[in-house]
């Protein structure tokens, strides 16, 4: 009966999260299913398991999501998302549409910058250049995934990714873990997209098939959209409703000035985890006041949220002067943080109850006992939970605050380098969280005007069949000469 609960509490959680029903609602009534199904006490898991788990990341990650977002919001209403845009359409050019497209949306994101806000500055930049040169419009989000939601969300060493934050903490890592597996791994992720791609547009123009109607979105119906905004909220950092809010500046900086906040978040974060933060004396961290922690469990999270915080103090610095309001653009990136932590820590408390109930050891066990070792039954862990949440970063925490642990001791007692563990999991999580029910897949769709059925193979191919060649890739050679 305990596992049936489970099943039963998931299977609530994935069918009417898909449905639009927000995540917050959703999250404690499974738990509290699968609690009950177990036969288990229902107020202290809610109160004590749900609740505590929750709370507990919103305290370790809430920074890197207020940071994350706020940071977003400010390199938007600038202009300097756009001056990227604009800079990458005017080296490349339409003869280099699809390259433009996917180059300008891995230098942002790389650089720190929300998803979302990248959606809606890069849709408009595809548009405008796939036109141009009669790539077909089915194509755009394909694009936009590969250069924004593949390479630079998990694979590339040092990207200030919640996701690559997240399992900093469980195994005592760096944003840095396996940078060499991290840039193989993006090369492989990145030459099979742009293959892909470019395969699909010969294809294309073989058959006579060009651009096609015009169909523009407008941005404030999306932001608008309730159903969208609660799949896009357990999706990623940042709540869709506030792109439109604060005031954009009139004109756009010069691309040196609109780079160099992206370029700070880089710098500071390699300096901080490789330089500052390993000479730091911080044995004041065991103490109670301080939680009883230590520097390897919170030294990553400090060096991304330092990175952002310095970022955040450049841009105002050099691009603030460009804004008509500063207060409204910072208070318009602060509330654009608060749903999605919340909705992210309410799939983490759900998973919480259910690690918590005796059934769960059946799952555990199973998981273990995956062939091909730790590496494979992790990737399949993080794999699973962040297809069926649709979440990366709700999948990941879930399988790590479940088996976090037990990989950890695994990999003491096989010798294996947690900074492979780390890299594992984030690619693991950014594959099948690509599933159709996504939010950011969702929003993306809506934000270039098409469908499931024109766009959703070839975003497949570029952000989960990539991403699995990689993750393949990346375990072979890390079970066969570990960790580099």
């Amino acid at each position: 009966m305990g596992l049936l609960g489970i099943l039963l509490g998931l299977a609530l959680l994935v069918w009417l999260a898909f449905r639009g029903w927000s995540v917050l609602l959703l999250a404690p009534l499974a738990a509290l299913i699968a609690a009950a199904f177990a036969g288990e006490p229902l107020l202290a898991h809610w109160t004590q398991t749900f609740m505590g788990s929750a709370a507990r990341f919103v305290a370790q990650f809430f920074p890197l999501f207020l940071l994350g977002a706020v940071f977003g919001k400010l390199m938007d209403d600038t202009g300097s998302v756009t001056a990227i845009a604009d800079f990458m359409t005017e080296k490349l050019g339409q003869k280099r549409a699809v390259l433009a497209v996917v180059l300008a949306g891995a230098l942002v994101t790389y650089g720190g910058v929300s998803l979302f806000v990248a959606f809606f500055v890069l849709a408009p930049m595809a548009q405008a250049l796939f036109r141009a040169a009669n790539i077909p419009r089915r194509l755009m989000p394909a694009a936009i995934t590969l250069g924004t939601s593949t390479f630079t969300m998990s694979a590339l060493p040092g990207t200030p990714s919640i996701q690559n934050a997240i399992p900093m903490p469980f195994f005592g890592t760096t944003p840095f873990a396996a940078p060499g597996l991290g840039i193989l791994a993006s090369a492989i992720m990145l030459g099979f997209g742009l293959w892909w791609l470019q395969r699909q547009e010969r294809v294309a123009r073989a058959k006579g098939e060009g651009f096609g109607p015009d169909s523009p979105v407008a941005a404030a119906a999306l932001a608008d959209d309730t159903v969208l905004r609660e799949r896009a909220s357990t999706a990623r950092e940042f709540d869709p409703a506030e792109i439109l809010h604060g005031q954009h500046a009139p004109t756009t900086p010069p691309i040196a000035l609109a780079v160099l906040p992206l370029a700070v978040v880089v710098l500071v974060n390699l300096v901080m985890s490789l330089l500052v933060l390993p000479r730091l004396d911080a044995g004041f961290l065991a103490e109670p006041r301080w939680g009883q922690t230590s520097l390897s469990a919170v030294g990553g999270v400090w060096a991304v949220a330092t990175a952002l915080a310095a970022a955040i103090v450049v841009l105002i610095l050099v691009n603030g002067r460009r804004l008509p309001s500063l207060r409204e653009t910072m208070d318009a990136g602060a509330n654009a943080s608060g749903l999605p932590v919340l909705s992210v820590a309410s799939l983490v408390g759900f998973g919480a109850v259910v690690a918590a109930l005796p059934a769960f050891g059946l799952v555990r066990d199973w998981v273990l006992g995956i062939g091909g070792g730790p590496l494979v039954s992790l990737a399949v862990a993080t794999n699973v939970l962040a297809a069926l949440t649709g979440s990366a970063s709700g999948g990941l925490t879930i399988a790590l605050e479940a088996l976090g642990p037990t990989f950890m001791a695994l990999a003491r007692d096989t010798g294996l380098d947690p900074a492979l563990l780390h890299r594992v999991a984030v690619i693991g999580a950014g594959t099948l969280d690509g599933l159709p029910h996504n939010g950011a897949v969702v929003t993306m769709l809506a934000v270039c005007g098409t469908t499931h059925r024109e766009s959703y193979w070839d975003i497949v191919m570029v952000g989960i069949v990539g991403a699995l060649v990689a993750l393949a890739v990346v375990i072979v050679l890390g079970s066969s000469v570990g960790s580099f």
